[in-house]
């Protein structure tokens, strides 16, 4: 067991050192398993912790991005995606 500080600016526990109790994965990857106060334990991605060095994007922003730029544009890849699906569902408007 390590302590591990919550680095994440939006995190309700930014800040704070917890006590890492182990790790899990799941389809989104590798979570750590960390302890509040022997009353729960929470399931956090390591790069929200100071295990992982943050993102340039966070650093260079002073941690006010809300997004890394990867993460936007696998939005924009996901939104585009499903615009084509649902042009493959709707007839075309009119057309009789």
């Amino acid at each position: 067991m390590h302590l591990v500080r919550i680095m994440h600016p939006f995190h309700p526990l930014s800040g704070r050192e917890l006590a890492c109790v182990g790790e899990r994965y799941n389809r989104y990857g590798r979570r750590l398993l960390l302890r509040v106060e022997d009353a729960a334990v929470y399931s956090v991605p390591p790069q929200w912790t100071d295990l992982v060095a943050p993102a340039p994007e966070i650093v260079i922003g002073g941690y006010r991005a809300l997004f890394r730029v990867a993460d936007l544009l696998e939005l924009a890849r996901l939104v585009d995606q499903l615009g084509w699906r649902d042009s493959l569902k709707k007839p075309e408007q009119g057309v009789k």
